[in-house]
C-alpha cells in the first residue's frame, strides 16, 4: 500500500511530493484494479492544479476583496479580517481517507454489507473546501453599552453580513450551493431565501463548542468550489487555539478507532487502506519530517512555509475599526 508518509523524509517540495504520490497511486490503482486509489490520485491532481496554476486565485481574491471594501464602508466601526487559504496537504489527505472510512461504515450499518469500490468512488464528491476564505469580525468595547452584550451584538452583525454575502458574490460570478441541511437548522436571523445555503454552527454548535457560519460557492469564472466561513473573533479563537481545535483532532482519532472496532481487518480493502493511511498521519512526528520550506520542533511549534500541515495563505485583508477609542455618534 502506498501512503503519503512514504514521501515526507527526502527534503522534496510539496509539489514534487504531490506529483510523485499521485503518479504512484495511479500506477498502483491500474495494476491492482483499485477504483479508490484512482479516485484518490485524481483528488491529489486537483490540489496540484491549485498550486501550479494560481492566476485564477488573483481574480477570485480580487472579487472577494470587493466584499471586504463594501464592509469597510458599511461597518467602519467593526474590526475584521478576510483570510484565505488552500487546504494543507496533510489535512486534505486526512479528510479524503476519513470520508472513505465514514462512507463505508455508514453503508455497512445501513445495509449489513460493504459497498463496492465503484459505489465508494461515485460518492467521493464532498471536497468543496480545498479553497476557503474566512471573515472574522470584532466589535470594539467602546461601541457596547453597559446593558448590552458584546457577543449578542457581534452575532447580530454576523447574520446581517451573512444575508448580504450570497447576493453580493452572485453578481460577481459566484453561485451559492445548497448546504444539504434543513432550513430549520438555521437561525431565524438568516433570511428565508438564504437559509438553504448556510450550515449554521452558530445556532447549532458542534460538540466541541465550535461555532461558525459556512457557505459554499461555485466560482463560475475560475470553475472551482470555494467555501466561506463567517465568525466572530471569540469563535475564531476557540476554533484555532481553544478547546475546539484540540477536541476536533482527538474526536477524529476516537471515531477512527471506533469504526475499526466494528469493521475487522481484512473485510474491506478500501476501509483497511484508508484506516492505515489516516492512522499514519495522526501518529506523524512532524519534527522528523524533511520537506522543503517546512520545519517543526514538535507537533505544536511549526514553521510551515509550503502548505504541508497548515493551509497555504492566499490573502489576508485586515481592517481595524476607525473608532478604536471613541464611540460612533
Amino acid at each position: 500500500m502506498i501512503s503519503l508518509s512514504d514521501y515526507l523524509y527526502n527534503g522534496d517540495t510539496v509539489l514534487k511530493i504531490l506529483i510523485q504520490y499521485s503518479s504512484d497511486l495511479k500506477q498502483e490503482a491500474i495494476k491492482t484494479n483499485n477504483a479508490i486509489d484512482l479516485a484518490h490520485s485524481n483528488f491529489l491532481v486537483q490540489i496540484i492544479e491549485l498550486l501550479e496554476h494560481t492566476d485564477f486565485l488573483t481574480s477570485q481574491s480580487q472579487r472577494i476583496k470587493e466584499f471586504y471594501l463594501y464592509m469597510t464602508q458599511k461597518y467602519p466601526f467593526l474590526a475584521f479580517t478576510f483570510k484565505g487559504r488552500i487546504k494543507s496537504l496533510i489535512r486534505a489527505e486526512e479528510k479524503f481517507n476519513a470520508y472513505v472510512m465514514e462512507y463505508i461504515y455508514n453503508y455497512y450499518k445501513a445495509n449489513e454489507r460493504y459497498p463496492s469500490e465503484n459505489e465508494i468512488k461515485n460518492n467521493l464528491h464532498c471536497f468543496r473546501d480545498l479553497i476557503a476564505y474566512r471573515i472574522v469580525i470584532s466589535l470594539p468595547v467602546c461601541h457596547v453599552s453597559e446593558n448590552e452584550s458584546r457577543e449578542a451584538q457581534e452575532e447580530k452583525y454576523l447574520y446581517e453580513i451573512a444575508n448580504v454575502l450570497p447576493g453580493f458574490l452572485e453578481e460577481r460570478g459566484f453561485s451559492p450551493e445548497m448546504s444539504g441541511q434543513s432550513h430549520t437548522e438555521c437561525s431565524g436571523e438568516i433570511d428565508d431565501n438564504n437559509r438553504f445555503y448556510y450550515r449554521d454552527y452558530v445556532k447549532n454548535p458542534r460538540p466541541s463548542g465550535y461555532q461558525s457560519l459556512h457557505i459554499t460557492f461555485y466560482d463560475n469564472l475560475a470553475r472551482c468550489y470555494t467555501e466561506l466561513q463567517l465568525r466572530t473573533k471569540d469563535m475564531d479563537d476557540l476554533a484555532e487555539i481553544g478547546d475546539a481545535n484540540h477536541f476536533g483532532y482527538e474526536k477524529i482519532q476516537e471515531e477512527s478507532r471506533s469504526k475499526r472496532d466494528i469493521i475487522a481487518p481484512g473485510e474491506c480493502r478500501a476501509f483497511d487502506e484508508a484506516y492505515e493511511r489516516l492512522k499514519e498521519l495522526q501518529e506523524l512526528d512532524l519534527a522528523s519530517v524533511n520537506v522543503n520550506m517546512f520545519k517543526a520542533i514538535n507537533n505544536q511549534m511549526i514553521n510551515d512555509g509550503c502548505g504541508l500541515f497548515r493551509g497555504r495563505q492566499i490573502l489576508p485583508f485586515e481592517h481595524l475599526s476607525r473608532f478604536q477609542y471613541d464611540p460612533v455618534i
